[in-house]
């Protein structure tokens, strides 16, 4: 039988990749943290903070497949020890408890649930707007981040990143996007976009290039001790 990080429902993706970009440029403040992934899916993220000197990794993931895989792929790089993963829905599982970085990969597309190229049907849908998690992560960030902490998320820049600097500010955190880069959007998710987001972005965050179609996707950082923050 494969690994359980092997699983293709659990592949990481380019979102996953420019969350790392991001987090190996800024190395230095991550020696030392305790870290929150929610949404921790196959770990590689988490694996990757372990690598960077974070000396607490903890995640969280709504999929019982996703915590066993992290579970694995930490034990075999040897962060077992610094480790715990819970099976629940996002700040549930550490409630009362603070992080000096929090980080998140969380589903966001503007799409109902629907399994896609062997991916779980939670694995990008975002709801109508892409923002049934985006919210409630804001919302709720200010409580789980200790005194100078910060996130580091993704985001799609069709799901109103003005809206999310209004939640972060209305919590007194401050928001600034750390990396723009450009996503493939495979036909299959295109077809099942939510009309009214497509209609408004297209051309503006969502570009084409005869079949081929790109999204623009932020790497963003919320948090009283971000730099540069509007």
């Amino acid at each position: 039988m494969a690994p359980l990080a092997a699983v293709p429902a659990l592949r990481p993706s380019e979102y996953t990749s420019a969350l790392i970009q991001v987090l190996h440029a800024d190395a230095g403040r991550i020696r030392g943290a305790r870290v929150l992934e929610v949404g921790c899916g196959s770990g590689v993220v988490l694996a990757a903070l372990g690598a960077l000197g974070a000396v607490q990794l903890c995640g969280v993931d709504i999929e019982e497949n996703a915590v066993a895989a992290s579970a694995q792929l930490l034990e075999d790089l040897g962060h077992g020890a610094i480790s715990e993963l819970h099976c629940g829905d996002m700040w549930r599982p550490v409630a009362g408890r603070r992080f000096d970085l929090i980080v998140a990969n969380l589903p966001h597309f503007p799409m109902q649930p629907v399994e896609i190229g062997g991916r779980l049907p939670t694995w990008s849908s975002g709801g109508a707007d892409g923002r049934s998690l985006l919210d409630p992560f804001l919302t709720g960030l200010v409580d789980h981040l200790a005194p100078g902490g910060r996130a580091v998320i993704t985001h799609n820049a069709f799901d109103d990143l003005g809206r999310s600097r209004d939640l972060a500010a209305a919590s007194g955190l401050p928001l600034r996007v750390a990396l723009t880069t450009l996503v493939y959007i495979s036909p299959e998710k295109l077809a099942r976009m939510t009309g009214e987001v497509l209609r408004a972005e297209d051309g503006r965050t969502i570009h084409r290039y005869g079949p081929y179609t790109f999204g623009e996707l932020h790497i963003v950082e919320i948090g009283l001790a971000v730099e540069g923050a509007c």
